[in-house]
């Protein structure tokens, strides 16, 4: 392990957990996003009809509400951390998170449910960014994207069970109960990370709580062509991750009629991506991470091209709709720890208002992008086909920009 990866001696602490301790924490953390919002993917038609009977399609709405409160939520969570330090910052978010929960199982309106998950947006982004600046903390380079990679494998089994979990919970109980198991996990992991995991940034690290220091933490973030570039990839990485989520269910359901079934594909989609980051692990050492990102890239454009070629011939079978949509899971697995190592690389002194910055610009503007496609949904996988199509080229492309040494 060389020097560059090893985060500086200011902000390491006293005690270090063992690190098939510290992966599973940091993925357990971070799965609380996964299981918030594929948990409720098999609820969608169900919730639509309940709460939005004239607008079916709008229930879509339950996803990316979350995911928009969580992009606003991850700005102000790293720079709070850089300031109050990492565990007070993730369990107010986590506080946060529960509230919205709550709110969430007893809303009767879409407009309430869009309101709750937002709030619950907003409050996950405390374990979820704040768990990537404890990464950084502690380590750099590529063996931070290393140890990303690995928590990324134990992070892939969460959406693999969660639409069977919320499948089989709204069948025992109804799909209000599934915001019950989001206070349950939520609790799970983030005790476990308060009673394990010792503070990570010393009160000497911290940064001052002051308008001129968070303006010049910013200054610094932006002022580094590769984090800014990493965060327009990371967009358009997220816009294709968001929009597959809003468009699987409905197509499994309308276009394949596979809705009853639907769980168990996913699973079986969300393993088999799963392998990227054992495979990202292995090869980020060797290869580097701007290559790993590139070959996800450039990939995803190829196979996604090949099915609206498909779709313009002969009609896109099912087996080849399965393969696309793993390659889409598999593809982020490249491309997600890598891009937010090369983000975080340069930006050891304020990886939490970096971790803050490049989580918020790359969620707000995935879902942003994410929407449109959504609601194009026409009873086809064209749209969907066809905008993660332009979406990866346009990542490759925004790499391209920049040349950086890892």
């Amino acid at each position: 392990m060389s020097d560059a990866d090893i985060a500086s001696p200011a902000a390491a602490p006293v005690r270090r957990l063992s690190r098939p301790e510290f992966v599973a924490l940091i993925a357990m953390n971070t799965a609380l996003v996964a299981f918030s919002i594929d948990a409720m993917l098999p609820a969608l038609p169900v919730i639509a009809a309940e709460i939005s009977p004239d607008f079916p399609n709008r229930a879509q709405l339950v996803l990316t509400s979350f995911v928009l409160g969580m992009g606003f939520g991850t700005f102000v969570t790293g720079p709070l951390s850089d300031i109050f330090g990492r565990k007070p910052v993730i369990l107010v978010g986590t506080a946060l998170f529960i509230l919205g929960a709550v709110l969430a199982g007893q809303a009767t309106t879409l407009e309430g449910m869009v309101f709750a998950r937002v709030l619950q947006g907003l409050g996950v982004a405390g374990p979820r960014i704040v768990a990537l600046a404890i990464v950084r903390d502690l380590y750099a380079g590529r063996q931070m994207a290393q140890i990303i990679s690995y928590a990324m494998m134990i992070f892939t089994l969460v959406p693999a069970i969660a639409p069977a979990f919320g499948a089989v919970i709204m069948e025992a109980t109804g799909w209000r109960s599934i915001f019950l198991a989001f206070v349950l996990f939520a609790i799970f992991a983030v005790g476990w990370l308060t009673l394990r995991q010792p503070e990570t940034l010393p009160r000497a690290a911290r940064q001052p709580f002051n308008r001129s220091a968070l303006v010049d933490a910013l200054r610094a973030c932006l002022s580094e062509r590769i984090f800014v570039l990493s965060a327009l990839a990371q967009s358009v990485t997220y816009a294709m991750l968001f929009a597959a989520l809003s468009s699987i269910q409905p197509i499994f359901g309308e276009v394949y009629d596979r809705a009853d079934s639907f769980p168990a594909w996913f699973a079986v989609i969300a393993l088999i991506g799963g392998l990227a980051a054992v495979l990202n692990a292995r090869l980020v050492i060797r290869l580097g991470m701007r290559r790993m990102i590139l070959l996800g890239f450039f990939g995803q454009a190829t196979i996604s091209g090949l099915v609206v070629a498909a779709w313009l011939g002969t009609g896109v079978p099912f087996a080849l709709f399965m393969v696309w949509t793993t390659s889409v899971f598999f593809m982020t697995g490249l491309v997600i720890g890598n891009l937010n190592a090369l983000a975080l690389e340069p930006l050891g002194h304020v990886a939490g208002m970096a971790a803050s910055l490049m989580g918020s610009i790359a969620t707000i503007l995935g879902a942003a992008l994410a929407i449109p496609v959504g609601l194009a949904f026409n009873g086809t996988v064209l749209p969907l086909s066809l905008s993660i199509c332009l979406l990866a080229l346009s990542g490759a492309l925004i790499l391209k920009q920049e040349r950086p040494a890892a």
